[in-house]
């Protein structure tokens, strides 16, 4: 028996909140702790360390982005899925530079929702239609110039890096290599350093634009 997605629903609308928890439970999805506001959003996520967090970015203080950075700084192997009203580009490419594997603006059916926390958890990267191509040309801006001279990848670095864009787990990564977790941390950490890069989405972006995706 497949083990259920844990997740953590956070919006400030109790109706809103309410509709979106009995959604996944419907659907089968371990719906481990709601919340209202950011602070309580961070509590209740060290408590319960869900696999993926189901975000709205206009909630009391703390907001939506720094909920993101925060969880994410602390757990980074758990996902962050923004489901908001605003689709404006400042809100979206925050939400992603802070870390968010997915944006879902509010008119998306239940089924995209679904459907995006299914691939969020999976390791994908999911956006509302017309989204997608906004992050993708601001990681081409970001990520020009490339790495530096001098600061190439390894082999190693890049063989971990085609594995942190496939979505594995950093424990994942160690039991496949027969590496400690330190090691591929360090691995990741020296690849972000090299790249200029602030998290895992980054990564997976420079892997899907420079090719190393395909095998």
């Amino acid at each position: 028996m497949t083990d259920r997605i844990r997740v953590m629903v956070v919006d400030d609308h109790p109706m809103w909140r309410d509709a979106v928890e009995r959604d996944l439970m419907g659907a089968d999805f371990d719906v481990v702790a709601t919340a209202s506001t950011g602070a309580e959003a961070i509590a209740r996520f060290r408590a319960t360390v869900p696999q993926v967090v189901v975000l709205d970015l206009q909630i009391p203080e703390p907001g939506g982005v720094e909920v993101t950075a925060t969880v994410l700084a602390e757990h980074p192997e758990s996902r962050v899925l923004i489901l908001s009203a605003s689709g404006e580009q400042d809100d979206v490419l925050a939400a992603v530079k802070a870390g968010a594997t997915g944006y879902l603006v509010k008119s998306a059916s239940r089924e995209e929702l679904l459907s995006a926390v299914r691939r969020v958890a999976g390791g994908d990267t999911v956006f509302t239609p017309g989204l997608a191509a906004l992050v993708l040309g601001e990681f081409r801006r970001m990520n020009e110039p490339a790495t530096p001279p001098g600061e190439r990848l390894t082999e190693r670095e890049t063989e971990i890096l085609r594995m942190v864009a496939k979505g594995l787990s950093y424990r994942q990564i160690a039991e496949r290599l027969v590496l400690s977790h330190r090691t591929v941390q360090n691995h990741v950490q020296n690849t972000l350093r090299k790249l200029q890069m602030h998290n895992r989405v980054q990564l997976t972006r420079y892997v899907i634009e420079q090719g190393l995706d395909e095998d």
